[in-house]
């Protein structure tokens, strides 16, 4: 019996010492990696299973006209309509802005999504399955530091064109100087450099973002400006830390030239006499925006029959005030006490009272006597703070490595 046993013991370990040392066929991993497929997104809609059509709203055509002739019911509209009223008014669609159809992509191609591009960032999307619901949204935008230089030999406007730049940087730049430069003045040969965003949307550059910093070059002289933010503030300034920012603005409005200038014994245009012309006259188009060039308050608000016609005053400060004759009317909430901020719109551009034609009759006054609006000198608005100026320095230099590259 014992014998037995362990022969029986032997057999075992010899199977399992067998089992163990035997090769075994090897197993192939036949697991394949599965790749999942990104979904093409547009409105933040998967378009893949459905027929996409991009239409533009024709004139005088409403939300109602476009969606009947996809078979959506009028009781279905008008819920739309009443569901929508938080998020847009859907009577105010424009002509010629872009819509899309996301319908099912089978016979019947069901109208699933209506999607309106309010501008190129901005857009809404109504979703028409059982429950239907309206949300806006925004397009990503995409943010490029770019460079860009050129030498002015008309317009600043026609440099940036003729450079394939977006003209938006003349109005940036005009602002940004505005109360160093009078672009209206500038010559052939001034030059620019500036540094920028471009903005990208839908791969497609569609405007300017912020400008850091730039360089203009006027009839030899240099004005550099670098964007700085100081007390939560940004605002530009020069090279030493002085603010670009005057007390008051160069000229009051966009101006097609000087038509008449300050002087003690000007030929009237139309009453022919030779009186006193104390202001500068610019003429622009009847409508054009009129502002004030600095805070104040406006002391007076009348109308002269025989002379400046609908006229305001404005009063800076102790020492100054200034005067905007021949509006055509007045900005909306203006009246006199009321207080203003540089830039604020203050009327319109007209020819009331004594006028050959549109233009604003401009006039400023310094402890109550006028002087030339061409010879004002502005003092600077407050500088960058000591206590920032190491800050402001390292920006400076860091912008300029940037606006200057090494090549």
């Amino acid at each position: 019996m014992l014998k037995h046993l362990s022969f029986s013991l032997f057999i075992v370990l010899v199977w399992i010492f067998s089992s163990c040392n035997t090769p075994q066929k090897q197993v192939e991993n036949t697991t394949e990696e599965i790749v999942l497929k990104e979904p093409i997104l547009l409105f933040d809609i998967p378009i893949d299973s459905f027929l996409v059509e991009k239409e533009k709203v024709k004139r005088n055509q409403n939300l109602s006209d476009i969606l009947l002739k996809q078979n959506v019911s009028y009781a279905r509209i008008a819920q739309l309509v009443d569901i929508a009223k938080p998020v847009c008014n859907v009577r105010k669609i424009k002509a010629g802005n872009t819509y899309y159809l996301f319908k099912d992509s089978d016979s019947l191609a069901t109208l699933r999504y209506f999607a309106y591009e309010k501008n190129r960032v901005e857009y809404v999307v109504f979703d028409l399955h059982d429950t239907i619901r309206v949300t806006a949204g925004n397009k990503e935008i995409i943010r490029v530091l770019d460079t860009i230089e050129g030498t002015v030999n008309s317009s600043l406007w026609n440099a940036m064109v003729d450079n394939n730049a977006n003209p938006e940087l003349a109005n940036e730049l005009s602002d940004i100087y505005g109360w160093a430069i009078d672009f209206f003045g500038i010559q052939k040969g001034d030059s620019y450099r500036v540094l920028y965003e471009q903005l990208i949307v839908d791969k497609d550059t569609f405007g300017i973002g912020k400008v850091f910093a730039a360089k203009f070059k006027h009839i030899g002289t240099d004005y550099n400006a670098y964007y700085f933010t100081q007390d939560s503030v940004g605002e530009f300034f020069d090279e030493e830390g002085k603010s670009l920012r005057k007390t008051f603005l160069k000229a009051p409005l966009k101006f097609k030239r000087v038509s008449s200038r300050f002087s003690n014994s000007r030929m009237h245009p139309i009453l022919k006499i030779r009186r006193p012309h104390h202001g500068v006259d610019y003429a622009a188009a009847s409508g054009t925006p009129v502002h004030t060039i600095g805070d104040g308050v406006v002391v007076k608000k009348a109308y002269q029959k025989n002379g400046g016609g609908n006229y305001l005053t404005i009063k800076h400060n102790g020492t100054y005030s200034t005067t905007y004759m021949h509006l055509r009317g007045y900005a909306k909430g203006i009246y006199v006490g009321k207080t203003l901020k540089q830039s604020d719109l203050i009327g319109y551009v007209g020819m009331t009272g004594l006028a050959s034609g549109p233009h604003l009759d401009f006039r400023v006054y310094k402890n109550g006597n006028a002087i030339n609006p061409l010879r004002l000198k502005s003092p600077s608005a407050k500088p960058v703070d000591s206590i920032h100026l190491q800050e402001f320095y390292y920006l400076r230099d860091s912008l300029n490595l940037l606006l200057y590259p090494k090549k």
